[in-house]
């Protein structure tokens, strides 16, 4: 009975210990294939992540640097603009005084529209000269209302003549009448210009302006031409006559204006013919 007792329990001893084995055995077989699992779903997930945030910053460090470039390229340019340099310093106009009463005209010729006069010891500034030096063209001392005055009517306070530059500002415009259409014939030094009359009222009529570049004495000199006949006479075909030299290395230029009170039409240059040396038989 005894022994009967002891090998049951041994059998029971036996059985709970190959379940227990089994158990084991089961267990340690499972478990690393639940880990391996987990393991690579944890891996892949986060080499996914990591992959993403990497292209994601190299996509965009080129939109966040690009723009900033043009900020520092100006502030960079900025300053040194600033800095670069002094300003020139204006010349000081030179100035002159008035020795008596004067009429300042629109150009650098007795024939030329009025446009104010100029009392005597008027202090003003001259800013430029004609070809010559007769003329100076000059302004209301601090810069306004220039005109042309004779050189010989004047002092200079400071500076001088040789040191104004040769200057012919535009003349005043009026489109109320045309220019006339005129041409040249040339009969040895000798050139007549010849047009053909511009209807103007009689409030209107200034006559006419020939400005001329001519050969005299081998230079170059400018000669206006102020021509007013009677308004009964300003008909028909009207002509003036001028000399023009050889020997001058710059071409002669000639052009003529219609003339008002308010002003000049724009001019037409004159087709001028060349010089011709005469032949002794």
């Amino acid at each position: 009975m005894v022994t009967s007792t002891v090998a049951q329990n041994c059998t029971r001893i036996f059985v709970i210990g190959l379940l227990l084995v089994f158990t084991c055995c089961s267990c340690t077989n499972s478990t690393p294939v639940i880990q391996t699992v987990q393991v690579t779903q944890l891996s892949t997930k986060l080499v996914t992540r990591e992959i993403t945030m990497e292209v994601t910053r190299v996509v965009e460090v080129p939109v966040t640097v690009t723009p900033a470039d043009t900020p520092l390229s100006t502030f960079t340019l900025s300053p040194r603009l600033a800095i670069s340099g002094s300003p020139a310093p204006t010349p000081r106009p030179y100035n002159i005084n008035l020795m008596q009463h004067s009429d300042c005209l629109y150009g650098p010729g007795s024939g030329y529209l009025y446009k104010y006069s100029v009392q005597p010891d008027t202090h003003m500034e001259a800013i430029g000269r004609n070809l010559d030096g007769s003329w100076l063209y000059i302004q209301d001392v601090g810069g306004w209302n220039p005109c042309w005055i004779q050189a010989a009517l004047v002092n200079f306070t400071f500076g001088d003549i040789n040191g104004l530059p040769v200057v012919y500002p535009r003349l005043p415009y009026s489109n109320q009448y045309n220019p006339p259409d005129a041409s040249a014939h040339r009969d040895g030094a000798e050139v007549t210009i010849s047009w053909k009359a511009v209807w103007m009222s009689l409030d209107d009529y200034r006559g006419y302006l020939i400005e001329a570049w001519i050969c005299e004495g081998g230079m170059q000199i400018f000669d206006p031409i102020i021509y007013i006949p009677p308004l009964a006479s300003n008909i028909g075909t009207l002509s003036v006559k001028l000399t023009d030299e050889p020997g001058c290395t710059l071409p002669t230029t000639v052009r003529i204006y219609s003339a008002q009170k308010q002003g000049y039409s724009n001019w037409n240059n004159i087709p001028w013919p060349a010089y011709q040396a005469t032949t002794t038989p």
